[in-house]
């Protein structure tokens, strides 16, 4: 059986981006300090994707708050 999708493509397009951002020591997180390991980096890409609607996870929360 196929394992399903926990994010959509685009999510992991912008966590990409930020590990290649934490990579080159420029991710930002918090108050602007450095992120400091890969876990805050992965976690910062997803709240930025959260932000756009590119996770399934503020898609629910929307429908939630729209009703």
């Amino acid at each position: 059986m196929a394992k399903k999708r926990k994010y959509s493509k685009s999510a992991g397009k912008e966590v990409e981006r930020e590990m290649h951002r934490y990579k080159k020591g420029a991710a930002k997180s918090g108050k602007g300090g450095k992120a400091k390991s890969r876990k805050q980096a992965i976690a910062i890409g997803l709240s930025k994707a959260r932000k756009r609607q590119e996770s399934p996870a503020q898609a629910a929360i929307g429908i939630v708050a729209a009703q």
